[in-house]
């Protein structure tokens, strides 16, 4: 069978080189006549492996020397926990932009380990489809947290709020080098690697030095602490060890492709042309308003507004569609519709191939 175009919103679609490298080392990884997945994560064959990744990490998002760079398990779900038990150390408060499910659940989760959560801006009295203006954060806060790029509704932030001297938190898991980030303007990032990095299995923070505490809030575990990873170099229990193998072969074909710019400048030619197409469609429509749209993920709705008329068209197109090798483009079930994610890896040959597809489903049922 021939390969399809996937735009799963996570775990996605990995440059197809990388999984031809992967292919080949399977069985036996430089000589070693073993495979990545074998190897003990002490072993003098994988330490250049974990080390190449930070290293490229650090080259390809100009990370500043007083951060560390560590290789987590759990997810980014994991990270609404680790963020409120290590930074809520001082006051207790922080603030929290709801713009979607995640920023959500991380505020929920705060507030869960006691943190006194302040909202202090929403969309969701739009069903979070734009993301609000809040230029400058002030106040006591320990920190101030955001959700860069909203998978599920399709916003990005398309400017980054002024904290001050209050650490801002960024969750950047779908939108992770898919465009420059000045990571100086952050206390800490973090992403799950399973939409722009490599398989599901690894989160990658980027955490500024003085934040790393050796007293988090009471009660947290050891595993929980960031002083645990980064004392040890991300090697206080085993890592996922082949995850950041293949993280490292995403990571050098960023660089071999030009680097983090030029991957922005195709990720703006994609995003352009299927929003283009959307806005002067007279069958679809994009659901996220103009000034907060993500370049990754992109819901749409057809014009059909009667609820059971519409399921069975989403239904049919979503059918249709992977049919013709077009596969994952079901919407979230918040949203409706159809989702189109196209991250770094997504060709625009793909983006063409769905534009023309839509078209012919257009012409035939409407």
């Amino acid at each position: 069978m021939s390969r399809v175009y996937n735009f799963s919103a996570g775990p996605s679609c990995l440059p197809e080189e990388v999984l031809k490298e992967c292919a080949a080392e399977m069985l036996d990884y430089k000589g070693t006549g073993q495979s990545v997945m074998e190897m003990s994560h002490r072993s003098k064959a994988y330490k250049p492996i974990i080390e190449n990744a930070e290293a490229l990490v650090r080259k390809l998002m100009k990370v500043p020397d007083n951060y560390k760079v560590l290789f987590l398990q759990g997810g980014g779900s994991t990270q609404f926990a680790m963020v409120a038990q290590n930074l809520g150390i001082h006051t207790g408060k922080a603030a929290y932009i709801k713009t979607g499910v995640w920023a959500k659940k991380a505020a929920a989760e705060a507030a869960h380990l006691g943190i006194k959560v302040d909202t202090i801006a929403s969309s969701e009295d739009k069903n979070f489809s734009y993301i609000p203006k809040v230029e400058k954060i002030s106040g006591d806060y320990d920190y101030a947290y955001i959700c860069f790029n909203n998978t599920i509704m399709g916003t990005h932030y398309e400017y980054i709020p002024d904290t001050g001297n209050i650490p801002l938190v960024a969750d950047i898991s779908s939108c992770i080098l898919s465009e420059p980030l000045d990571v100086s303007k952050f206390g800490l990032l973090f992403a799950g690697a399973q939409k722009n990095l490599a398989p599901a299995g690894v989160t990658l923070v980027i955490i500024r030095e003085d934040l790393i505490t050796e007293t988090p809030r009471e009660g947290t575990p050891t595993m929980m602490m960031y002083k645990t990873h980064a004392d040890a170099e991300s090697m206080y229990n085993t890592p996922p060890c082949y995850t950041i193998y293949v993280m490292g072969k995403v990571l050098e074909w960023i660089e071999k492709t030009g680097g983090v710019e030029a991957m922005h400048k195709r990720n703006l030619e994609k995003a352009n042309l299927f929003y283009n197409y959307l806005d002067s469609s007279d069958v679809y429509h994009a659901t996220a308003e103009k000034g907060s749209r993500s370049l990754m993920n992109i819901p749409f709705l057809t014009k059909e507004t009667d609820a059971d008329k519409a399921k069975v068209i989403n239904d049919k197109f979503v059918k249709e569609a992977a049919e013709a090798g077009l596969v994952n483009l079901a919407g979230h079930r918040l949203v409706g519709g159809m989702r189109a994610s196209i991250y770094n890896a997504m060709t625009i040959d793909g983006v063409k191939a769905l534009i023309a597809f839509m078209d012919k489903f257009a012409k035939e049922n409407f």
